[in-house]
């Protein structure tokens, strides 16, 4: 049997805001793995007018053609880069894959879902809003939740457009890596194989037992 994610997958979104303030903050790990996925992939970034944001197009793993996204819109307009990407090349919305940050999951962990709610994420509910439909796979990246005390909306604020601390570094690094892994795995051997596979990973435990 086909494996139906190769067939429909075609572009892959990850989300963020623009600007050298936002570089490598938590908001912006989307952005971080697509980078490191083009990268891996030898697929050139560049800007893209009526796309909205950084796009490339080339091939992936075992030749499969693959656009690539980083919308400059900001996180809560997402939806029209992404919207504008699927118009142009009349895909379907369950073509797409997001890549995105989450506070519910501790920094090391990924977590990939077929379809779901934005979850609070206003990235993700754009992306919903111009798709119409929640029918799409999402690979959620662990950030960790603030321990800052106070105010609760500005501390989560302060957190996910804050940095990554020096001692942190370790830890992205290798989330960023199991990203990509787990993208090709995607691509290679479809959900349930991928899912089994990275959804009960965590790099932090892992380290903890070298």
């Amino acid at each position: 049997m086909a494996n139906e994610v190769t067939e429909t997958l075609r572009l892959i979104v990850g989300l963020g805001n623009p600007g050298e303030k936002y570089v490598h903050t938590r908001h912006n790990v989307g952005f971080d793995v697509l980078d490191t996925l083009a990268n891996r992939w030898q697929i050139s970034l560049s800007p893209h007018r009526k796309f909205q944001g950084e796009f490339g197009e080339g091939q992936a793993i075992a030749g499969h053609k693959m656009f690539l996204l980083k919308p400059s819109t900001y996180m809560n307009r997402s939806g029209q880069a992404v919207r504008s990407v699927l118009d142009w090349y009349k895909l379907p919305a369950e073509s797409v894959l997001v890549i995105y940050d989450d506070m519910a999951l501790p920094l090391g962990k990924l977590r990939l879902r077929p379809s779901g709610s934005a979850g609070g994420h206003n990235g993700m509910k754009s992306l919903i809003a111009h798709l119409g439909t929640q029918e799409f796979p999402r690979l959620r990246v662990g950030i960790g939740s603030t321990q800052q005390q106070g105010n609760r909306d500005r501390a989560v604020v302060a957190h996910v457009l804050g940095k990554f601390a020096a001692a942190e570094k370790p830890l992205v690094d290798t989330t960023l890596d199991w990203a990509v892994e787990a993208i090709e795995t995607l691509l290679k051997k479809g959900t349930e194989a991928t899912m089994s596979a990275f959804n009960g990973r965590s790099a932090l435990l892992e380290e903890e037992l070298r």
